[in-house]
């Protein structure tokens, strides 16, 4: 009952991730898993129609049987998303799931990457990967594709989350990595199959790469990027931020040097990454 009341509130469109979440947490605290459209509608605090009736017994029923998922109120759930403003109630997911009980780091950056890109990650992922780190990003175009396939061709893991359904591969260019992934890694998503990219999927999807890594790295991001928004929230949730500085005459690194000079830790080698993991270590 619990399980089909969280699958059915992370499908029911018209309520927002603040909304759903406050809807949880009431249900959690009361124990109380059956609610009607009406009482739904109250609780979320909107006047917006949603579609929570007509996700029947049925419908359900048929995700269960065509997805692989769990929910916030899972053991397998990790504890590090958990602690968002507003975690996915339901992650979607192919591969191994186990991977999700490793020290991960995100790495994010550039679609548009160059070169100088394509190298900084070259020279850091084997040392990383030799760490025990899981990277995580987006599986999107240029870093963050590169991320996934070093990982992958320095024998390390991987995990992708993104903003479409699983069946659904985008940008076309990551297929082959996403169905790789999918088999030999993880890929995870809070949205069912079917369901197409939009552009208010990725700033969410962002956050959930931000929640479940340790920190996060980011190599070439311009001052208005995706890759700043995930930034910010690692920022925001008490994530090590690591920045990778570029060229001062392309803006490509314009991102990344703002992020530096508000705190972020400037990383010129591995060891940069590893001295703030020891010293949180040691504190804790």
């Amino acid at each position: 009952m619990k399980n089909n009341f969280l699958l059915r509130l992370s499908l029911t469109k018209g309520i927002g991730a603040f909304g759903k979440q406050r809807i949880y947490q009431f249900a959690k605290r009361h124990q109380w898993w059956e609610f009607d459209g009406l009482e739904v509608r109250l609780l979320a605090q909107t006047t917006k129609t949603n579609d929570w009736n007509e996700w029947t017994e049925e419908r359900l029923s048929e995700i269960q049987r065509t997805h692989q998922f769990i929910t916030i109120e899972d053991e397998e759930y990790p504890d590090a998303l958990r602690y968002v403003p507003t975690p996915p109630l339901v992650l979607f997911y192919k591969g191994d799931l186990n991977l999700l009980k490793r020290n991960m780091l995100a790495i994010v950056g550039a679609r548009d990457a160059t070169n100088y890109g394509y190298h900084v990650l070259e020279e850091l992922l084997p040392d990383i990967t030799k760490r025990g780190f899981v990277i995580v990003s987006g599986l999107a175009k240029g870093i963050d594709s590169f991320a996934h396939q070093f990982a992958i061709s320095n024998q390390g893991k991987t995990i992708g989350v993104v903003g479409t359904g699983l069946d659904i591969c985008y940008p076309k260019s990551s297929g082959n990595l996403q169905i790789e992934m999918s088999q030999h890694h993880l890929v995870l998503s809070e949205y069912p199959n079917g369901t197409t990219p939009a552009k208010f999927h990725f700033p969410m999807r962002n956050r959930i790469i931000a929640g479940l890594s340790s920190g996060v790295l980011v190599v070439e991001a311009k001052k208005r990027s995706g890759s700043l928004i995930t930034a910010q929230q690692s920022l925001e949730y008490g994530k090590d931020v690591f920045v990778v500085p570029g060229s001062i005459l392309d803006g490509r690194s314009s991102g990344c040097h703002q992020l530096i000079q508000d705190g972020a830790i400037c990383v010129e080698k591995t060891q940069d990454i590893f001295d703030s993991y020891d010293l949180w270590n040691k504190i804790h």
